[in-house]
């Protein structure tokens, strides 16, 4: 299953992890991805990944 956001298409960056002694370390950083039912436009309803910043912003209709 692909951690990507299906509206804006934000996905898993890479970048490093670095320590106090600079030892340097590979590191994912995840998007906030969260599995909701919504409207699509034609009217269809399904189950889509959406980013938390997507839901805040109401690029999305849930449905209840």
């Amino acid at each position: 299953m692909a951690r990507k956001c299906e509206i804006c298409g934000k996905k898993t960056i890479f970048g490093r992890q670095v320590s106090h002694a600079h030892n340097v370390s590979s590191r994912k950083f995840y998007p906030n991805i969260q599995k909701v039912k919504v409207r699509l436009p034609n009217g269809e309803v399904r189950r889509i990944k959406v980013c938390t910043k997507c839901l805040k912003a109401g690029k999305v209709e849930k449905v209840v």
